[in-house]
């Protein structure tokens, strides 16, 4: 604080110094007593001492008042430090005026970005009636092509799920329904959704046998259980997946390609692909961080584990619960 204050007062004190400098000298050119001079450059010490004091203990104020303006920035004025002179004043009205200004373009981008999330919400619901129109078509053929063609349709179906889901993740914590319920029934349903791409892709799955209610809402830790689901099969050519359970853990476990060690650290980040993404060229980034965001907000924690040609391992730790039951 006092380097600062030295800096912003460089050019009074520089003055004081040369009045100390030369008030002395002066009284000593036109031969004034000694006791004189003496006396005259304590009683100007001691005023610009008490000015430079005084003087500091306002700028501490100030300077503090400042920085917690600074912590506490927002979109709202607040009540700036008392205005010393003109210049100041002028600072205190364009920062206003900035303010104003911002807190305008803030609204303005506020309705932009709400008309864009009501025309992409409405454009992936409306677009999910050409995709199930052409799924129906398609489940009265029953050769190869049309197969692969359907997986295809329900791959383009949960990329817009997955649009959906990340336009409501910021406003999560509103669409949340917390209840009980059983987490098994939760897998099945969902490995009975993807049951196309594990035959388009020969993959045998096994579900252990288990009973485990974990408070938690349903439609999010689907979502969840999807992603990762996706994820193994999206990495696995050739193998199995497995579902297994312990207490108060979930465990969806691949024999893919697995995730290479200097890209653990990064999975869960935003837009981050790694060394699979450039294997899988259409790989987004977007899942596991999707994952990971919904997952904090359940109060779930999600850990990977893999090497690299031997396959991945997601485990799903829900809060404490007693009521689980391996069969």
């Amino acid at each position: 604080m006092m380097k600062e204050y030295f800096s912003y007062r460089r050019a009074t004190i520089f003055i004081l110094f040369l009045v100390w400098a030369f008030f002395p000298l002066i009284h000593y050119l036109y031969r004034q007593p000694m006791a004189s001079i003496l006396y005259s450059c304590i009683i100007l010490t001691f005023l610009s001492f008490l000015y430079l004091a005084v003087d500091f203990i306002a700028f501490s104020r100030k300077k503090k008042r400042m920085a917690l303006l600074l912590a506490e920035l927002s979109t709202e004025p607040k009540d700036l430090p008392e205005a010393d002179n003109s210049l100041e004043e002028d600072y205190q009205e364009m920062i206003l005026g900035l303010y104003f200004e911002m807190k305008k373009n803030f609204a303005y981008m506020e309705k932009e970005h709400q008309e864009q999330m009501e025309y992409y919400t409405m454009w992936m619901h409306q677009i999910k009636t050409p995709i199930s129109a052409m799924e129906l078509s398609l489940k009265n053929q029953k050769t190869q092509e049309s197969r692969v063609i359907e997986g295809e349709l329900f791959k383009i179906e949960q990329y817009v799920e997955m649009a959906l889901h990340y336009i409501k993740i910021k406003n999560l914590s509103s669409d949340l329904v917390i209840r009980e319920y059983e987490v098994s029934d939760i897998v099945k349903a969902s490995v009975k959704k993807y049951a196309s791409l594990f035959i388009n892709k020969k993959l045998s799955v096994f579900i252990e046998p288990a009973t485990m209610y974990v408070k938690t809402d349903s439609k999010w830790l689907s979502f969840l259980v999807e992603q990762l689901l996706s994820n193994a099969i999206k990495y696995t050519n050739e193998g199995r997946i497995n579902i297994r359970y312990k207490k108060n853990i979930l465990i969806i476990e691949d024999t893919g390609i697995g995730i290479k060690e200097e890209d653990k650290e990064r999975i869960f980040e935003k837009g981050y692909t790694g060394y699979n993404g450039r294997i899988d060229k259409k790989a987004s980034g977007i899942g596991l961080y999707l994952v990971k965001k919904v997952a904090d907000n359940l109060a779930i924690r999600v850990e990977i584990e893999s090497k690299l040609g031997e396959g991945t391992k997601a485990v799903m730790i829900f809060p404490d619960s007693d009521r689980i039951m391996i069969e």
